[in-house]
């Protein structure tokens, strides 16, 4: 591996510029983190218009910054309030709430502060070596293997969707249709346009992501403001022990394996890897009772793990152009508005830019480090303002923000029906990002697909005579088939032991 370009980084990194925009990314996303429910997509959604005058490097540095930087924000409410301010931090709230009604709420923001920073550089390290390497693999992919992978992709997320599968499905169904919205790529036709010419070139990214992850997302929450938030709790001894530390290590190493390889994964992402993490902890350790009232490694694991995923999910988005979750897939948008296309041929022909945002993860993991326990007081302060103050500035700078990228009013309009549909999605619990991430590859699947059946005659058993193809097919296969087998399995084995059954339920119960 040639290490220049990784030194060259460095360079664009530690520029004063973009040292002043990593920061600016992890302190918005602490604070987004702190703030229940808007979370990272949303807040990215809602800064694309702002990211179209700044230099391409500098500007995915600050949206790197606040995705990573959410992670960690979402601790401090989880531990503090029991409410979890980002998705991922759910988990957290178990033992960490759990730690501060004992006394010990500086313990677990302290060892959750050292988990996502060791989780987060270990992440960003296995990055620097794998991430040239699968782009180099990449190069060996035409149509039909991107095909087999936005399809898999596609189910992926579907399947790990926290909406519920079924939900899931329908709702990356829906993204494929809006996908096709516009001409038609080969034959010129027009389709589901209604003679609308704003609608003939197709709908648009940005309005879409900035409707339902940013108005969506105020709508809900203005509805749901009636919850009473309790006092936060007082935070002392923040640095954890050395006995603390040397029990939580174990879960911070495995936390921090499994989130890189959680985050890779298509629909993975931060969330996932954090119930894994605290999933695989518990089950390990020797006496899981402990877990849920004030275990130290319920904090540790989940921590690390979410920070290790965010970090991990900028892999098939630089190197192959398949966002990971729904944050990504709003960086995939902002990088497209740049100019940049996400691919193999990215860390080749965009070395700076690479590896600029790569390196700029190790700078934005001390600034958290640095900042997380100082900060705390003034991030408990903020959580006093009410909705009703913060939603409609957040609401003016969402439709300012989408009329500026294109100067169309049209995209006010779509602004507005998406955030309905989003509101309308969360209020009857269909997850937004199935539809985000499946309209994103939509267009990829299907000009891969009929270009695919172009070289093909025709003929789609083609797609199996390729080996990289074939074998992401035979996943795609496996991972479609598998909850049904599973379903089939156990209600054979429920008819023919029903007491087993019963017992089994009683125990999960």
């Amino acid at each position: 591996m040639d290490f220049a370009p990784v030194l060259d980084g460095f360079g664009v990194v530690l520029e004063p510029t973009n040292l002043l925009y990593c920061l600016i990314g992890v302190v918005i996303g602490m604070l987004i983190g702190v703030l229940p429910g808007l979370g990272p997509a949303a807040t990215i959604a809602i800064l694309l218009p702002v990211t179209f005058g700044i230099e391409p490097v500098t500007a995915v540095i600050m949206l790197a910054g606040i995705f990573y930087g959410a992670q960690y924000g979402g601790t401090i409410t989880s531990v503090l309030l029991r409410l979890p301010g980002e998705a991922s931090s759910v988990v957290t709230v178990f033992d960490g709430y759990a730690l501060a009604r004992q006394g010990r709420a500086g313990t677990a923001l302290g060892i959750a502060a050292v988990g996502s920073f060791i989780g987060g550089t270990v992440s960003i390290i296995a990055l620097t070596l794998v991430a040239p390497v699968v782009a180099g693999f990449a190069l060996d992919f035409g149509p039909p293997e991107y095909t087999a992978l936005a399809l898999l992709g596609i189910l992926l997320v579907a399947t790990v969707s926290s909406g519920g599968r079924l939900k899931a499905v329908i709702a990356a169904a829906v993204g494929l249709l809006l996908a096709t919205v516009g001409r038609d790529g080969f034959t010129g036709a027009e389709r589901f346009t209604f003679d609308n010419l704003s609608l003939a070139d197709g709908l648009d990214f940005v309005p879409i992501a900035m409707g339902l992850f940013g108005l969506g997302e105020i709508l809900y929450n203005l509805e749901e403001r009636h919850r009473a938030v309790q006092a936060p709790t007082t935070v002392a001894n923040v640095w954890p022990s050395r006995a603390d530390l040397r029990q939580s290590s174990g879960a911070i190493g495995r936390g921090s394996l499994l989130g890189f390889v959680l985050g890779i994964l298509p629909g993975g992402g931060a969330t996932l890897s954090s119930l894994a993490a605290y999933a695989l902890e518990k089950k390990r350790s020797k006496h899981p009772e402990r877990f849920g009232k004030g275990a130290v490694e319920g904090v540790a694991a989940p921590e690390t793990a979410n920070n290790a995923a965010a970090t991990s999910s900028f892999i098939p988005l630089l190197t192959l152009g398949i966002p990971a979750n729904a944050t990504m897939a709003v960086i995939f948008g902002a990088l497209l508005i740049q100019g940049v296309s996400p691919g193999p041929q990215l860390v080749s022909q965009e070395p700076e830019l690479f590896w600029g945002v790569v390196n700029s993860m190790y700078i934005g993991n001390i600034l958290l480090l640095i900042m997380s326990i100082p900060l705390v007081g003034l991030f408990v302060k903020i959580l006093r303002v009410r909705a009703t103050i913060l939603a409609p500035i957040t609401v003016l700078i969402t439709l300012v923000g989408v009329y500026t990228v294109n100067n169309d009013v049209f995209d006010i309009v779509l602004v507005i029906v998406f955030g309905a549909l989003g509101y309308l999605m969360k209020k009857f619990g269909f997850d937004p990002g199935p539809l985000v991430l499946a309209f994103v590859l939509g267009s990829l699947l299907e000009d891969s697909l009929r270009r695919s059946l172009l070289i093909f005659d025709g003929d789609a058993t083609g797609f199996f005579t390729r080996p990289i193809s074939g074998t992401l097919l035979a996943m795609f296969l496996l991972v479609a088939l598998l909850p049904p087998i599973r379903a089939v399995l156990g209600r054979r084995r429920a008819s023919s032991h029903p007491d087993t059954a019963a017992h089994d339920t009683k125990e999960l119960v």
